[in-house]
């Protein structure tokens, strides 16, 4: 999908106040450090620096969005679970992160990027418990699946898939995604351009089926 490949750095914000205006559509990936979150976004988008990719979990402490064009953007919301931060800084991001996927209008779905290792950890939850209620779609990518066999891969998508219609209900989707193999990249962009420009098949291709 060329659009993603358009992708270019707009803002950092800080504070909600820092936010751009709450017009066009914005998808937001989040994800617990050292998911794979930064690196899911450099793949869809195809450029290998377009977000920060740290060794050390938690460096990316800033909301930072990057402009489709046409009032479109991806929005790479802080890690979350980082160890080596000042409470203080911890409570700021928990306001600002809970604030912002229950309150943003412009907000149209969230991409929750988990290691597909350790998937559905206490703090993934309280990201859904946020942004749930919200009746805005969820599109769950377990990372790094080049590291599991394709029957433990098959058994964990039925488990998880199970868990987070379970508990979240069925606008939930979920698949496996590998940044290093390119895996899952097609059935990514699917789902992210139907959010972007619904079934229009001159934007984005067929709809997505992913579930």
């Amino acid at each position: 999908m060329p659009v993603f490949q358009n992708a270019r750095f707009h803002l950092s914000a800080h504070h909600l106040r820092d936010l751009p205006p709450a017009s066009g559509i914005e998808v937001a990936f989040a994800g617990r450090s050292n998911a794979g979150k930064s690196s899911a976004l450099n793949t869809l988008a195809n450029h290998n620096r377009l977000a920060f990719v740290s060794k050390q979990p938690g460096r990316t402490q800033l909301i930072n969005f990057f402009t489709l064009g046409d009032d479109k953007h991806l929005v790479d919301l802080p890690g979350y679970g980082y160890a080596k931060v000042p409470e203080a800084m911890r409570m700021h991001w928990q306001n600002v992160l809970s604030r912002y996927l229950s309150e943003r209008q412009s907000l149209a779905g969230l991409v929750l990027v988990m290691d597909s290792r350790h998937p559905l950890t206490p703090l993934d939850r309280q990201m859904l418990d946020w942004f749930c209620p919200s009746g805005k779609p969820v599109h769950v990518l377990l990372t790094k699946s080049d590291k599991l066999s394709r029957s433990e891969s098959t058994i964990l998508l039925g488990k998880v898939r199970k868990e987070l219609h379970t508990g979240w209900g069925e606008k939930i989707t979920v698949q496996l995604f590998s940044s290093l193999k390119k895996l899952g990249v097609d059935e990514a962009e699917k789902v992210l351009g139907e959010w972007f420009f619904g079934n229009d098949p001159d934007t984005q291709g067929e709809p997505a089926t992913s579930e």
